[in-house]
Order: C-alpha cells, then sequence, then structure tokens
C-alpha cells in the first residue's frame, strides 16, 4: 500500500477508534441536546456565526466518516437555525461530507476492488458510465441503502466526483427539508400542549409520506425515461389487449369485460392454452383414473377382500378428451364474445407501449391500447 494511502487509513481508523472509544457518541443523541438545549440556543444567540461553522464542521466530520448521528443532526439543526438556514448549512455539509467518503472510498479501495474483479465488474461500470446520475439520484431520494454505503460504493465506480457532488445535493435536498422542518417543530415545543401542534404534526405527517412520495416520484421520472422513444396516442381504442387466452388471460380478460373495459383477446392456438389441452384439466382427469387403479391395488388394506379392474387405456383417453370438451364451453369465443371480449384467433406481436399488431388469416391491424397484459405462458 502506497504511504499516502496507509496515512488516510491511519487517519480515519484513528478518528473512528477515538470516537467509540471516549464514547463521543453521547454528544450526539437526543437526550444531550435536550439538557443542554438552553445553553446551545444562548451560546447561537452570542455568537450565530461561530455556532454555525461548528455545526457546520461537525456535521461534514460526522458523515465523512461515516459516523451515526446524521439524522439526528439533521433535526438538531432545524430546531437550533430554522428551516431556511438549517437547511443550508445541512444540505451543503451533508454534500461535502458524502463527497469526502466517496473521495477516501476512491483513493483507498477502487483500484484494487477493479483490479481484482473488474471482469465482474464490467457490466456494472457500464451502466454507472450510462445512467449513473440517474441510479444515485433515485438512491439518494429514495434511500433503499444508508447513506453510507452509498457513498462507499459510489467511490469504487467510475462515476466522476463533480457528478457524484451535484447529485447528492439535488437527491438529499428535498428529504433535507423535511427532517429540518421537523427539527424546527420539535425545537419551538415549550410544554406538552406543544407535541399537539398542528405544525409539528404536520411535520410528523410529512416525515412518513416523503418515502412515498419520493418513490412514486421516482417511478414516474423511469416511466417517463422508458417511454420517451414512443408517442402516447392521444385516444386510445381499447382499454386493455391480452395476449394469450391460457388461464391468466382469460382471467384477466373476464376481470376487465365484467367493469366495462374495451378488451382484445389474442390467442395464436387453442382458447383455454395448456390448462385446459395439455395440461390441468387431462393430467387431472389421468389422475383421478390412476389414483382409483391404486386403490384397487390396495383394496385389503382398505377393508375391501376383493376388488378387481380391468383398463382400457383407449377408453382412459377418451374420457379425457371428453372431461376437456366438458370444461371447453366455458373457455370458448363463444363466450368471451358474449362477456363483450373482441376475441382474435392469431398472432400478436407489440409495436410500443401502446400498440399490439395483431396478425390473423385474413389480414393484419394494430391495436390501440391503454395497457398490454401479456400471458403467453
Amino acid at each position: 500500500m502506497k504511504a499516502g494511502r496507509l496515512l488516510l487509513l491511519v487517519v480515519m481508523a484513528a478518528l473512528v477508534g477515538a470516537f467509540f472509544a471516549f464514547d463521543l457518541g453521547r454528544y450526539l443523541s437526543l437526550d444531550y441536546f435536550v439538557a443542554q438545549q438552553a445553553a446551545i440556543e444562548s451560546y447561537r444567540a452570542s455568537h450565530p456565526w461561530q455556532t454555525a461553522l461548528a455545526f457546520f464542521l461537525l456535521y461534514v466530520a460526522v458523515t465523512g466518516l461515516s459516523l451515526p448521528g446524521a439524522a439526528l443532526m439533521t433535526l438538531v439543526g432545524g430546531a437550533i437555525f430554522g428551516l431556511l438556514l438549517g437547511t443550508v448549512i445541512i444540505s451543503f455539509a451533508s454534500t461535502i461530507g458524502a463527497t469526502l467518503a466517496f473521495l477516501a472510498a476512491r483513493f483507498l479501495l477502487r483500484d484494487g476492488v477493479q483490479r481484482r474483479f473488474g471482469d465482474r465488474l464490467a457490466a456494472i461500470n457500464a451502466g454507472v458510465a450510462k445512467d449513473g446520475p440517474f441510479y444515485l439520484f433515485t438512491l439518494r431520494l429514495v434511500p433503499i441503502f444508508p447513506f453510507f454505503v452509498i457513498n462507499l460504493v459510489m467511490g469504487l465506480t467510475p462515476l466522476r466526483a463533480a457528478t457524484f457532488y451535484w447529485v447528492s445535493q439535488l437527491g438529499m435536498l428535498p428529504a433535507t427539508l423535511v427532517y429540518v422542518n421537523a427539527g424546527r417543530e420539535i425545537g419551538q415545543i415549550e410544554s406538552l400542549s406543544g407535541i399537539l401542534s398542528p405544525g409539528l404534526l404536520l411535520s410528523f405527517v410529512l416525515l412518513g409520506l416523503f418515502p412515498l412520495v419520493a418513490k412514486q416520484a421516482v417511478a414516474l421520472v423511469r416511466a417517463r425515461k422508458v417511454y420517451a422513444p414512443w408517442p402516447r396516442p392521444k385516444r386510445f381504442d381499447r382499454n386493455l389487449v391480452v395476449i394469450g387466452a391460457g388461464s391468466a388471460g382469460l382471467v384477466s380478460a373476464y376481470i376487465a369485460s365484467a367493469v366495462k373495459a374495451k378488451v382484445t383477446l389474442i390467442e395464436r392456438h387453442r382458447m383455454g392454452g395448456d390448462c385446459l389441452n395439455t395440461g390441468c384439466v387431462p393430467s387431472k382427469a389421468l389422475i383421478r383414473t390412476a389414483r382409483f387403479l391404486a386403490d384397487v391395488r390396495r383394496a385389503r388394506d382398505l377393508g375391501v377382500r376383493v376388488a378387481t379392474a380391468e383398463i382400457d387405456f383407449a377408453e382412459v383417453m377418451e374420457r379425457v378428451r371428453r372431461v376437456v370438451r366438458t370444461v371447453q364451453p366455458h373457455d370458448s369465443v363463444e363466450r368471451y364474445a358474449g362477456l363483450g371480449v373482441d376475441v382474435v384467433i392469431g398472432g400478436a406481436r407489440i409495436t410500443s407501449p401502446w400498440t399490439v399488431e395483431a396478425t390473423t388469416a385474413e389480414a393484419a391491424r394494430t391495436l390501440n391500447t391503454r395497457a398490454i397484459v401479456i400471458a403467453t405462458g
């Protein structure tokens, strides 16, 4: 290991070790803040910029060294500095600290990891090179993994440090606003009645709703990105096109028609699919006969002295076909047409997220639809 890397590793290990050895985490606890809140407020009133700078540097150190306590410090920052100043301080401090952790992981580990696992990481590196900013923004907005893990793992990828910084600043800003606002409301509690104040209740609601809203926002952005190459039709001729008239396709078409949706069901071969024609229904008919023969063979075990059976396999298969014919009307073109489903016997090819080309023996036509169910087995 080069001297520079060794020195950085020793310094970081010493700082992290001191944090835990001297139990410095107790100063980043809610109990400590509540006990010292009056003194902190008094000091901030007489030394506003010094307090802001000290808090900023402490926040950078905590996030840069990946120490626990950043979430609580965000709430405390809102209580001490208010919404506007607290958001500015914490937004820049958290991003700078995250970038320092990112750079440390890159400096210490990336070369070794890429050298040893480069072949296995080729696809990941290509994905990050192509869509790295979007991946990072998604992880920042909807924290599937802890932020310190994201900082360290991203440092092992080819993502540029400048890109990491601005995407992190932008992606963490909404959550920072929500948490700082919650801290500001908590800091204003002066009595037990303050716990039920509208502002505090709204802040707790925002804390709960934010991950859900962020997840939906990311899903919408991802959907727009996926659908971007294809223009969305201004109107749709159908609500649903179902490809495949097996078990899943038939149920999908049935439910859609029951709620008065305009549905087209496309089947290339036989209605009912594998389940009716070659799978569930025929196999269960065969199993019923086989179970009867097995019971005959173990008649004495069942308390029957004499039981015989003579099998005619042709008759067995005729019964199987008869059972299939009994069920067939329930899955037929006529039944589904009677339910209001447009049934097409032919092939299907999806040509865009909203269009399906249906090909029959006579002709081909393009179906315009809001949604597509692929139930091809």
